[in-house]
């Protein structure tokens, strides 16, 4: 039986940590970095945690710029084999750190 050594190609949503730099904002049930199969996927995943946010703005829950401010952003990434991630840069991100 052949090991699966092939990485995939996906999204996931990141955001600027001050202490750690880019973070993947979302964990998957083995804490490994959430992966969208495509770009689609996680914009709008970001513009209804946005339109969420605008929302809570309304009724009192939020304040505009908070409502209004956007950290996360999406970045394409190589899935390894072991449900780790690499983006473009070289960076990678698994459950471990």
């Amino acid at each position: 039986m052949a090991l699966n050594t092939v990485s995939k190609a996906g999204y996931c949503i990141f955001v600027d940590t001050l202490f750690e730099g880019p973070r993947p904002v979302e964990l998957d049930a083995t804490s490994n970095p959430y992966v969208y199969p495509t770009l689609q996927e996680a914009q709008r995943v970001i513009a209804e945690d946005t339109v969420e946010r605008i929302r809570q703005f309304t009724i009192g829950e939020r304040e505009f710029d908070d409502a209004m401010t956007v950290e996360e952003y999406i970045l394409k990434v190589e899935v390894q084999p072991d449900g780790s991630v690499c983006d473009e840069t070289g960076r990678c991100f698994s459950g471990d750190k």
